[in-house]
């Protein structure tokens, strides 16, 4: 879409390793697309902070800023070295002017980004940490497409690790809670993946404990 096309290199800035792109609750007047490297968004959480996402090359965030003029939500860091289009509000309106096709394009990005970021911040919402860990698997049910059809199992070509920074917690705290699924044959691990068994399963343990 926006990755390769040579007219929009003007809006491309380049962040290194370490570099903050902006942080929680400061203004925020730009959005940015990914073309090169990964960012972590992560957000303080109990004066902790808790990965929320590390984001691809193709990727849209900083988008509120954009849609509902809000502070920024959560913090941005550049993982290694990053190349971004950042897209401001007179260019933004530039852009959906001159290009409609693109503009719904990324009307349709920043709607599901919008549904995905506040999904993944109701994980965070969860103090149980079993329920935290099994609606990491309802939310990727929802978020991302599976395999084959629709079906109580689930495949989810992910690791232990990416289930630990979507539960903003750490590996030590997670792998015993998989184990724990594992025995109960609620999920299988293997290196490339994880399956569960039941979503519905998996939803109805989160339900039950988000009302106790």
């Amino acid at each position: 879409m926006l990755m390769n096309n040579p007219a929009f290199e003007r809006f491309a800035v380049t962040y290194q390793k370490g570099d903050i792109l902006f942080v929680e609750y400061e203004p925020g007047d730009s959005f940015y697309l990914i073309q090169e490297g990964q960012v972590r968004i992560s957000k303080i959480m109990g004066g902790i902070e808790k990965t929320i996402d590390v984001l691809q090359p193709g990727e849209i965030f900083g988008e509120m800023a954009i849609l509902e003029e809000a502070p920024r939500s959560a913090n941005a860091m550049a993982v290694d070295k990053v190349k971004v289009l950042q897209f401001n509000r007179a260019n933004f309106e530039i852009l959906m002017g001159g290009n409609p096709q693109i503009a719904l394009k990324l009307l349709k990005l920043f709607t599901k980004r919008i549904f995905d970021q506040r999904r993944r911040f109701q994980v965070l919402t969860l103090d149980d940490v079993q329920a935290r860990i099994a609606d990491v698997f309802c939310m990727l049910s929802e978020t991302q497409s599976t395999d084959g059809p629709l079906t109580e199992g689930r495949v989810f070509y992910i690791t232990a690790e990416d289930v630990a920074h979507w539960a903003g917690l750490s590996i030590d705290k997670t792998q015993p809670v998989l184990n724990q699924f594992v025995s109960q044959r609620r999920i299988e691990i293997f290196p490339d993946r994880i399956t569960v068994k039941n979503i519905h399963d998996l939803q109805r343990f989160v339900s039950s404990r988000r009302r106790g």
